[in-house]
């Protein structure tokens, strides 16, 4: 590979800037968790990337048909509070999916300009078809003992429970950290 005399002035002039010793795994912060949820999220998502990409979809696509089959008749308003992503964003992945025939926009009865969205029987299937590989991934991570389960599930609730959007889905899905929050 050929490099310019720029790419190697680049290579040069920061060497005595450099560190060369790795962070600990366990200092002044603790990378364990950080770098466990990094590779159990990757793996998670791993088993439907490979289903989504017979669609042509990627993970927005997934996130906008799990909600849209968790809460059908959900507002674009009310999935882009959930979501966090811009408009822009969601108008493109719902287009495809509107045009593949996943999802259904329906005018909202007392405001017609207002869009509620609905999973189609197609719509239905894949969603399915993505949760049962990540549950199989789940199920295989914990073993029989309901303990762990609470355990995991109490823990990823506080996790994720800051925001107000995520903890009105909780309440009204009746998710939460206790005895019952567990995905089982």
């Amino acid at each position: 590979m050929d490099h310019s005399a720029e790419d190697l002035d680049l290579v040069t002039d920061c060497a005595d800037r450099i560190v060369r010793d790795a962070l600990p795994t366990r200092g002044d912060l603790d990378f364990r968790m950080i770098e466990l949820l990094f590779f159990a999220y990757r793996e998670f998502t791993a088993d439907a990337d490979s289903i989504l990409e017979r669609y042509g979809f990627g993970r927005a696509h997934h996130r906008v048909l799990h909600f849209v089959n968790r809460n059908p008749g959900m507002t674009i308003a009310e999935l882009l509070d959930l979501l966090r992503i811009t408009k822009q964003s969601l108008a493109r992945v719902l287009r495809q999916l509107v045009e593949s025939d996943f999802v259904c926009q329906v005018a909202g009865e007392t405001d017609r300009r207002q869009r509620r969205l609905y999973p189609t029987e197609a719509g239905r299937r894949l969603t399915l078809e993505l949760s049962r590989a990540q549950v199989r991934r789940i199920d295989a991570a914990l073993t029989a003992d309901c303990e762990d389960a609470r355990d995991v599930a109490g823990f990823l609730y506080r996790m994720a429970h800051d925001r107000k959007s995520a903890r009105d889905w909780f309440m009204r899905q009746g998710i939460n950290g206790g005895a019952s929050g567990g995905s089982r």
